[in-house]
């Protein structure tokens, strides 16, 4: 779904909705995770390559936010940092985890996260000054 959402992607379920157990429903209908990817600008995620098995994909959005990907494509969880000239950032932004839809203060430099293996998180940074 991260990734479905940073790209752009149709977003689609062809099951019973009914039937789904409570986290699939919130997997499938984050309002923040749907609203970067129902984003006006419909712009596709750029991926930026970060350690070995790990990845970031930045997304303008229309607001002059930007949504920021960070996925461990590894078998073992790790701690996943995208720098800002990795980004294409500078400065000081205000960050949002989408998933946990909480605020999660100011960064510069850099966001990193925890990250699952196999898994991704996906935040929406404002720019602070």
């Amino acid at each position: 779904m991260s990734l479905w959402c940073l790209m752009a992607s149709p977003l689609f379920f062809s099951g019973d909705m009914g039937r789904l157990d409570e986290f699939t429903v919130n997997v499938l209908c984050n309002p923040e995770l749907i609203e970067v990817n129902q984003d006006p600008l419909g712009q596709c995620g750029r991926v930026v390559p970060l350690a070995d098995e790990t990845f970031a994909m930045i997304k303008d959005l229309a607001d002059g936010s930007k949504a920021v990907g960070l996925f461990n494509r590894g078998e073992f969880p790790t701690t996943v940092t995208a720098a800002w000239p990795a980004l294409g950032l500078d400065g000081r932004y205000r960050a949002r985890d989408l998933w946990r839809q909480q605020d999660v203060g100011l960064r510069q430099e850099s966001l990193a996260a925890p990250v699952p293996r196999r898994g991704g998180a996906v935040y929406r940074l404002w720019r602070s000054e």
